[in-house]
C-alpha cells in the first residue's frame, strides 16, 4: 500500500501542474482589463500602465507563469490585487467555511442516501422503491439555486416566528460571537505569516470545531442552525446520486449465489442485507461518494452566493469578475488538491472494504 500511495502522490504532481497551467491561461483569457476592473472605468492610461507594471501583468504570459511557478514552489500564492492581502491569509479565512459546508452536506447525503438506496433495493418495485426513485430523480433535476431560494422562502419567510424557522444567511446571528480557541487556552498563534498562525487561524475559523472544543455551546448551536439550509440545498444532488447508486449496486449483489446461500442457511433478512450484501456493494458507492465530495466543492459556488456565505466558492466568483488573478489561481489550486486528496482516500479505502483488492 505504501508503494501505491507514493506512486499516486507522484502522479498527482503533473495533474496539479496541468491544473495550474490551464487556470493561469484561462484566467488571463477572460475578456476585460484588470486595471479598469480594480481602479474603475475612469482610470487613465498612465495609471493602468503603472498598475500593470506593479503587478507584473505587462510581461509576456510565459514570463508571468514562470514567476508564478517560482513563488508557488516556495509556498507563496501571491497577494490579492484587489485587497492587497496574501492569498494564503484569505484561504485561511474562507476555506473553513467551505469545508464545514461541504462536510455537512456530504454527511446529510450519506446519512439519508444510503438507507434510501438499501430500502429501495430490498423492496424492489414497491411503493417505497418507486417513491424513493421519483424523489431521487427530482433531487438530481432541481438546480441548487432554485432549491436554495425555495428553502429560504419556506423556513425564513413562511415559517418565520415559528419553532421551525431557520436563518437564511450568514454564519452567526447578530450578537453571537466566537472566541478563537488559542485565546481561550492562552496559546501563542505565532507570527501572522507563520505556518503555526495559519493552522491556528484555520481551526479557529471552523466555527463548529472551535466552539465545540472551547465549550461555546450557544455559538455551536447557532452556527449549526445557520448551516442547515445551505447544507440541505447542497446535499440534494449527491444524496440522490448516492441513493440511486446504492440501489443499483445492492440489486446486483442481492442476486449473487452467496446471498441466496446465506438466506438458505436461515439467516435473518437484516444479516443477509447488512453483513453479506451491503459490504460487497460498497465499492461503487464509495467511489461515487468521493466524486461527489469533489463536485460539492464546485456546487458550493452557487450555494455560498445564495446564502451569503464568505467561502471559497463565492471568492472564486468575485475574483473572476474583478480579474483578481492571484486569488483565482490560489483557490483553484487548493480545490484541485482537495479533489485529488479525496480520490486518493477513496482508492486506499478499497483494500479495507474488500480484502480481495490488492493495491500493490
Amino acid at each position: 500500500m505504501l508503494q501505491y500511495t507514493i506512486r499516486r502522490v507522484l502522479l498527482a504532481i503533473p495533474v496539479l501542474f496541468v491544473v495550474v497551467l490551464v487556470t493561469f491561461v484561462i484566467s488571463r483569457s477572460i475578456p476585460g482589463d484588470p486595471c479598469h476592473s480594480i481602479l474603475g472605468e475612469k482610470a487613465t492610461e498612465e495609471q493602468c500602465d503603472r498598475f500593470l507594471e506593479n503587478y507584473g501583468l505587462n510581461e509576456p504570459i510565459y514570463v508571468q507563469f514562470g514567476i508564478f511557478l517560482q513563488h508557488l514552489m516556495r509556498g507563496d500564492l501571491g497577494d490579492s490585487i484587489r485587497f492587497s492581502r496574501p492569498v494564503s491569509i484569505m484561504l485561511v479565512e474562507r476555506l473553513p467555511m467551505t469545508i464545514e459546508l461541504g462536510v455537512s452536506a456530504m454527511f446529510i447525503a450519506v446519512l439519508v442516501g444510503l438507507p434510501l438506496g438499501i430500502i429501495s433495493a430490498t423492496r424492489r418495485n414497491s411503493f417505497a422503491d418507486v417513491g424513493t426513485m421519483i424523489g431521487a430523480n427530482l433531487g438530481v433535476s432541481i438546480p441548487v439555486f432554485f432549491l436554495g431560494l425555495m428553502l429560504i422562502w419556506l423556513f425564513a419567510v413562511f415559517l418565520k416566528d415559528t419553532p421551525l424557522a431557520l436563518p437564511p444567511s450568514g454564519r452567526l446571528s447578530p450578537g453571537i460571537t466566537t472566541v478563537p480557541f488559542y485565546e481561550v487556552y492562552n496559546l501563542d498563534p505565532g507570527e501572522q505569516l507563520s505556518l503555526r498562525f495559519h493552522v491556528f487561524e484555520f481551526i479557529a475559523n471552523l466555527y463548529l470545531v472551535n466552539s465545540f472544543i472551547t465549550g461555546q455551546w450557544e455559538t455551536f448551536l447557532d452556527a449549526g442552525k445557520h448551516l442547515i439550509l445551505p447544507a440541505v440545498a447542497l446535499a440534494t444532488i449527491p444524496l440522490s446520486i448516492i441513493a440511486r447508486m446504492t440501489r443499483s449496486s445492492m440489486l446486483e449483489v442481492l442476486g449473487q449465489d452467496y446471498v441466496r446461500t446465506a438466506r438458505a442457511k436461515g439467516l435473518s433478512q437484516n444479516k443477509v442485507v447488512m453483513k453479506h450484501a451491503f459490504r460487497n456493494a460498497l465499492l461503487p458507492v464509495v467511489t461515487i461518494v468521493g466524486l461527489q465530495m469533489g463536485s460539492i466543492l464546485g456546487g458550493a459556488v452557487l450555494t455560498e452566493t445564495i446564502f451569503g456565505l464568505a467561502g471559497v466558492g463565492r471568492s472564486v466568483v468575485d475574483s473572476i469578475f474583478s480579474r483578481d488573478f492571484p486569488v483565482l489561481q490560489g483557490f483553484v489550486i487548493v480545490i484541485a488538491f482537495m479533489y485529488i486528496f479525496f480520490n486518493l482516500v477513496v482508492d486506499l479505502s478499497y483494500s479495507f472494504l474488500d480484502p480481495r483488492v490488492k493495491l500493490d
